[in-house]
C-alpha cells in the first residue's frame, strides 16, 4: 500500500505544472489575438471597401459607359479614364402645341402646330463626378441633374389658314417650328424631370450594389435651367 501511494504524490505537481503551462499558452494566444485585432480588422475592412469600389465601377460602366474617379478613405483607388461628357438617366415623351394668330387690315392668318418630343434628363459630367467610399457611408459627388436635350419625334399641323391678303410666310412656319423644342424643354423641366433623374440614379446604384453603409448623393453647384441651343 505504501508503494502505491508514492506515484500519486509525484503526479500532482506535474499536473499543476501542465495546467499552469496550458493557462499560460491560452493567455499568450488571447493576448496576440487582441494585439493584432485592429490590424486584421483594418485589412478586412480595406478588402471589403475595395470590393465595393469595384462593384461601383462596374455599375457606372453598366449605367453610363464610364469609369468614374473612386477614392477609398480619401485615397485614390481608381482614376476616371473614360471621357464621357453626359450621363443620360431617363427619357420622357413630351407633347406641346403652339399657335400663331395674326390679323392685318381685317385679314387673319393662323398656324397651329402639335409637336411630340423625347426629352432626356441626366448629368453634365464636365462639371465633375467622383465617388468616395468610407466605412460609414458612400458619397457620390456630381452636378445637379438637368434636361440634357429634346429630340423631335413628330410634328402635326393642326391649323393652316391663310388670310385673303395676309398670307403665311416661310418665316412664319420657321418661327413656329423653332418654338416647339423650346416649349418641350421648358415643360420637361417644369414637370420635374431633373429631380426624377436624381432619384432614378440613386435607385439604380442601390439595385446594382449590395451595400451595408448608406449611399449619399451630393449635388454640387446650382441646378441649371438650360435651354436648347
Amino acid at each position: 500500500m505504501l508503494k502505491s501511494a508514492n506515484p500519486a504524490r509525484i503526479c500532482w505537481p506535474l499536473a499543476f505544472t501542465l495546467i499552469a503551462l496550458i493557462l499560460a499558452i491560452v493567455v499568450v494566444v488571447i493576448f496576440l489575438r487582441v494585439e493584432t485585432w485592429p490590424a486584421r480588422t483594418a485589412r478586412q475592412s480595406t478588402i471589403e471597401l475595395e470590393k465595393l469600389g469595384k462593384d461601383l465601377r462596374a455599375a457606372f460602366i453598366d449605367i453610363a459607359h464610364l469609369q468614374p474617379r473612386i477614392t477609398i478613405n480619401n485615397r485614390v483607388y481608381i482614376e476616371q479614364t473614360t471621357p464621357v461628357t453626359e450621363l443620360v438617366v431617363l427619357s420622357r415623351r413630351i407633347e406641346v402645341e403652339h399657335e400663331l394668330l395674326h390679323t392685318w387690315v381685317g385679314s387673319s392668318k393662323r398656324v397651329k402646330l402639335h409637336g411630340t418630343f423625347i426629352a432626356k434628363a441626366g448629368f453634365d459630367l464636365e462639371q465633375g463626378l467622383s465617388i468616395d467610399i468610407r466605412p460609414e457611408e458612400i458619397v457620390v459627388q456630381l452636378p445637379y441633374a438637368q434636361v440634357l436635350g429634346v429630340e423631335q419625334e413628330q410634328v402635326d399641323v393642326l391649323a393652316f389658314e391663310n388670310g385673303l391678303w395676309n398670307r403665311i410666310s416661310g418665316q412664319d412656319l420657321q418661327t413656329e417650328l423653332s418654338a416647339l423644342p423650346q416649349l418641350a424643354w421648358k415643360r420637361a423641366a417644369e414637370n420635374g424631370l431633373p429631380g426624377e433623374a436624381q432619384r432614378t440614379l440613386q435607385q439604380q446604384l442601390k439595385e446594382r450594389i449590395h451595400m451595408t453603409q448608406p449611399l449619399r448623393l451630393v449635388f454640387k453647384g446650382q441646378g441649371k435651367a438650360a435651354s436648347p441651343q
